[in-house]
């Protein structure tokens, strides 16, 4: 696509697009609500009350900053650019130097003594990601992105909720069929186990930054929006 191409679609979308609205009332009467729940929750159980917060900044922060796993797949490919993906990276980063240290206190003596879930790898995680990959594209976004839109308005995604409460109903009446058939079947794989704690956490920061660098050049490259 031309610079001159993507100029003009610009020029025709900022001709499209409709003055916004003054939500400021919609914000006080959501504001309010979110007081009133939290005073709730801290009368009837203070320890909701820490959750109902956590989960409002967790919100915010989505929305602020547009992240979302769909979109950063979606972009390289669609208009080249990798900032969001570049944000997942980073996160990955952290939390994998976070988890590594919580998961080495625990396991320090006891090699099986693993706090968390440590689930079974297999021809189903295979399946499920594709699908689920697919299916977050056809909708628009990831579970993350799909309620942050419907709290901004999109009626689409509403839909797209039912869908996703269908879907988590069917897969929990389905699910002990699968795990007897497949998933209790598959080995579950924990890597320090094999490599150590240290080694584990830095081949797996190593693999993250080296991504980092690829998509860094893949955006410089590609971008059309810097165009």
């Amino acid at each position: 696509m031309s610079t001159d191409k993507i100029q003009q679609l610009k020029n025709t979308r900022k001709k499209q697009t409709k003055p916004k609205k003054n939500q400021v009332y919609y914000a006080l009467v959501v504001l309010a609500i979110a007081i009133y729940i939290y005073a709730t929750f801290l009368k009837n159980n203070a320890y909701y009350s820490r959750f109902w917060i956590i989960g409002l900044l967790i919100g915010f922060t989505l929305q602020r900053s547009r992240f979302c796993f769909s979109a950063s797949f979606r972009d390289p490919v669609l208009v080249g650019s990798t900032s969001i993906l570049k944000a997942i990276i980073i996160a990955f980063i952290i939390s994998t130097i976070g988890f590594s240290v919580i998961q080495k206190q625990y396991v320090m003596n006891d090699i099986n003594n693993i706090p968390g879930q440590i689930y079974p790898v297999g021809i189903h995680t295979f399946i499920g990601a594709l699908l689920f990959g697919i299916g977050m594209v056809i909708a628009g976004g990831c579970a993350s992105g799909i309620l942050m839109r419907i709290g901004e308005g999109f009626m689409l995604q509403i839909f797209v909720l039912v869908g996703f409460i269908i879907g988590a109903m069917t897969a929990v009446v389905n699910f002990e069929f699968w795990d007897k058939t497949i998933i209790s079947k598959s080995p579950q794989i924990y890597i320090p186990k094999y490599l150590g704690f240290p080694n584990a956490s830095i081949l797996q920061i190593i693999v993250l930054i080296i991504l980092y660098i690829a998509i860094s050049l893949y955006h410089n490259k590609n971008n059309i929006m810097k165009m």
